[in-house]
């Protein structure tokens, strides 16, 4: 019995000790974010003011309206949602190319899946340049439309919608046949709806990489109304030297959407990637 105690006693330390150590690296993690949304929210004045104070004194938002006033961010905000907007269908037609390589046997598909993992060990900057010449031909440079399209489909996706859809039932899917349901029917109303957890993850791997894209909006937009928000933070930070509140801020418009649907969609990116067999 008093062994018991021993253990039950060391196992309630070890617990203690283990959920210290977590605390203390959440706060360590959770301390920039932490700076950056007190930062944004002081005065330019307290923010340059020694010594450093993580609570403001007198909170304002005097940066945010700056932000959407005084500068182009409200077009540049516009600008990244419609990117974003654009690469979500890319978001159907990966789940159709994964449904295809997991569920149907035809001509080529083996070579044809490797050449799509292929595309995985090719840099993103090495195809910029054949994707520009590619777009000027089609006259899709300096629009919005030529910024979204490189995003549309991705080999690593399309990997990660594959993987999911081998789980799904064969037999499901032979019963909804027989049934008299067609190849659309059958991937819009029962593929779709089981798939929605891999659905999850790439809706926010979609998001991050259009919200967060920079190189290639900076190379195919010549026209400053048709930046993005890492472009115009760039830009930002360029222009003003010394406006601390300003530059946080505008840093808090790019990362705290991002946290918000990383948050809501967290549940789902932990299922998808289970079930999708990666580790």
């Amino acid at each position: 019995m008093t062994r018991q105690r021993r253990d039950a006693s060391s196992r309630r330390t070890l617990n203690v000790l283990v959920l210290t150590a977590l605390t203390c690296g959440a706060v360590l993690t959770a301390f920039p974010l932490l700076w950056m949304l007190s930062g944004s929210v002081k005065s330019q004045r307290e923010s340059i003011t020694p010594p450093p104070s993580l609570v403001p004194r007198e909170p304002t938002l005097d940066a945010y309206v700056r932000l959407f006033t005084e500068l182009d961010f409200g077009r540049y905000l516009l600008n990244t949602i419609a990117v974003v907007l654009i690469g979500a269908v890319g978001l159907l037609l990966m789940a159709m190319a994964g449904y295809a390589f997991a569920k149907f046997e035809f001509r080529g598909k083996k070579a044809l899946f490797f050449l799509v993992l292929a595309t995985l060990m090719i840099p993103v900057q090495v195809t910029m340049i054949p994707t520009y010449l590619i777009l000027n031909g089609l006259n899709l440079t300096n629009t919005l439309l030529g910024i979204a399209l490189p995003t549309l489909v991705s080999g690593f996706s399309i990997f990660l919608f594959r993987q999911f859809m081998t789980t799904i039932p064969t037999e499901t899917m032979e019963a909804a046949r027989l049934d008299g349901a067609g190849e659309i029917r059958l991937f819009t109303q029962i593929v779709l709806p089981l798939s929605k957890p891999i659905l999850a993850v790439q809706a926010v791997l979609t998001f991050i990489a259009g919200w967060n894209s920079f190189l290639w909006p900076l190379i195919i937009a010549g026209d400053q109304r048709l930046y993005t928000l890492s472009v115009g933070l760039s830009l930002l930070n360029q222009q003003i030297a010394v406006d601390p509140p300003l530059q946080m801020a505008a840093a808090a418009v790019m990362v705290v959407p991002v946290l918000v649907v990383f948050v809501v969609f967290q549940r789902y990116v932990v299922q998808g990637f289970a079930l999708s067999g990666l580790k």
